[in-house]
């Protein structure tokens, strides 16, 4: 399975790999997975994402999910609003590079001359989609 890069998918590919040792020595098949390597698998959906986690490392999503947030309260919502300043330069910025990345790896780069503020807040909405 190819992921993103190589360094970010370092983590992944270790830890699935100590999972494939403890299934090979395990007891039985039904034997609980140790709390070691729930916790590496938690810290690594936190970075990769729920679905990508789960996957790589073959395990159950819903058991991952519960781990990841044991409380049941879900993230805390994103801002609906962000205020940038705009009145700094309304003549426009110099060259600009912005790059996005999203937690399941989709990514961006918008690189832009002489447009302001508000005009590259409104490109970045349209070309990243304000729906996640």
């Amino acid at each position: 399975m190819a992921l993103g890069s190589s360094s970010a998918s370092l983590g992944l590919q270790q830890t699935r790999q100590r999972i494939a040792r403890w299934r090979d020595t395990r007891t039985h098949r039904g034997a609980p997975m140790p709390t070691t390597l729930w916790a590496a698998a938690v810290a690594l959906a936190r970075q990769h994402g729920l679905y990508t986690t789960a996957r790589t490392l073959r395990i159950d999503y819903g058991s991952l999910k519960k781990r990841l947030d044991p409380t049941g309260r879900g993230r805390v919502p994103s801002p609906a609003f962000v205020e940038l300043p705009t009145a700094a330069r309304p003549t426009g910025l110099g060259p600009c590079v912005i790059d996005l990345e999203a937690s399941r790896g989709r990514r961006l780069r918008i690189e832009v001359t002489g447009v302001t503020m508000a005009d590259l807040v409104m490109l970045t909405q349209v070309a990243w989609g304000r729906a996640r």
